[in-house]
């Protein structure tokens, strides 16, 4: 069984920056893939940018160019540095680990974001 634990949200002013961790325990064999989503109150949870064991990175559009992934293989952790924060950035922010071919699909807990003056 893996965990994911996450840190690092909080509140932050428009055009901060933030920085998120997640920490997955337990083992983890072959490809896998791991990431952000976000869930705004009344909306469906949305993907942010997952990166896979392999080395692909993805990006929503909306945070292209501003927010950036990045993975410690050896630590199984991932992370999300995120500058030039909007208050449409504000979610809660949900970690995830695929491993498709063992069908495998966790997520964290959940850390809150929240942009605002």
């Amino acid at each position: 069984q893996v965990q994911l634990v996450e840190s690092g949200g909080g509140l932050v002013q428009p055009g901060g920056s933030l920085r998120l961790s997640c920490a997955a325990s337990g083992s983890i064999f072959g490809f896998n893939i791991m990431g952000w989503y976000r869930q705004a109150p009344e909306k469906q949870r949305e993907l942010v940018a997952v990166t896979t064991s392999g080395g692909t990175i993805d990006y929503a559009d909306s945070v292209k160019g501003r927010f950036t992934i990045s993975r410690d293989n050896a630590k199984n952790t991932v992370y999300l540095h995120m500058n030039g924060l909007k208050p449409e950035d504000t979610a809660v922010y949900y970690c995830n680990l695929r491993a498709p071919i063992a069908g495998d699909n966790y997520w964290g807990q959940g850390t809150q974001v929240t942009v605002s003056s």
